[in-house]
């Protein structure tokens, strides 16, 4: 469904589909459903229009409640921390960009970012409104993604990644190598874990296999690894290593939860979104993309 409100400064409308329930009004149902923006916020975005259904017909207090129907509103943030880093296009054809992200912005609004976050920044430069993610990376990880800006190649685009035809290829720097030796292979079943936005490995088939190379040792006692993920698991590539008693250096998740904090743009996760590999499903053409950022 098209919605019915434009872009405001590179930031898209978000949707929410009305569910059954008891609830009279519009206003009643948003306002239970997100009290963190609370009735009177929510009166405020109504009265300047920033609230519609799915024809674009503006939303008050008196709106009644219809099941089903789709309700269009703009995330607010009342103070949004900059990201002082720059992401950098690497190559922009009529249906691919491939963007290297830098550390800390996350590629989709989620949470406390909005504007900063890595798809709304594009569109702010000049990016078209259909731009969507092929695939993604994690927040505190830098390196290369993959964006779609023709709706009808998006699907063909995503089924490499869900079909593993592509090659993914990071760079990790990491404390210590001490008992492995290289190359070695890590296969577990990664499952979701505690809390709620971490992963863990558990027994059963593993659905998870990563490729891990020795580059070379570095000052500081820390070595630089080459890792391939032949699968895309979330945080996989983070919990293999940690498993093998080879963590991140920085990493605020494995093997253990940092204390929550604001982010040190000074201590950045030392993973990087290296190189995407592939061959592009509408030319046949082999391509090969490169991070020039370096641990």
């Amino acid at each position: 469904m098209k919605a019915p409100l434009p872009l405001i400064e590179g930031v898209a409308p978000s949707r929410q589909t009305l569910p059954a329930g008891r609830w009279k009004t519009v206003l009643e149902f948003l306002a239970e459903r997100f009290p963190a923006v609370g009735r009177a916020a929510w009166l405020e975005r109504m009265e300047r229009g920033l609230v519609v259904d799915e024809s674009g017909a503006r939303l008050d207090a008196a709106s009644s409640y219809r099941v089903g129907a789709c309700v269009f509103y703009y995330r607010e943030l009342e103070a949004e921390r900059s990201v002082p880093f720059e992401e950098r296009v690497v190559y922009r054809d009529a249906h691919l960009l491939v963007v290297d992200k830098p550390y800390f912005l996350p590629v989709v609004p989620a949470g406390r970012y909005l504007r900063e976050s890595l798809l709304v920044r594009l569109r702010r430069r000049g990016m078209p409104e259909q731009l969507a993610p092929v695939h993604r990376i994690d927040r505190e990880t830098a390196g290369l993604v993959l964006f779609c800006l023709d709706p009808a190649a998006r699907g063909l685009y995503t089924s490499l990644f869900r079909e593993r035809r592509v090659r993914k290829v990071y760079e990790a720097l990491v404390g210590t190598t001490a008992g492995h030796e290289f190359p070695l292979e890590r296969r577990s079943r990664i499952v979701p874990g505690e809390p709620f936005f971490r992963m863990k490995e558990a027994e059963g088939e593993p659905n998870s296999e990563t490729l891990i190379e020795l580059v070379g040792e570095q000052a500081g006692g820390t070595a630089l690894l080459r890792v391939e993920p032949l699968t895309g698991r979330k945080h996989q590539v983070r919990l293999h290593l940690s498993a093998l008693g080879m963590p991140i250096v920085n990493d605020r998740l494995y093997p253990v939860v940092w204390p929550e904090e604001e982010d040190d743009f000074s201590r950045p996760l030392k993973l990087l979104a290296k190189s995407l590999s592939f061959t592009d499903p509408l030319t046949n053409e082999e391509r090969h993309f490169e991070s020039d950022r370096a641990l």
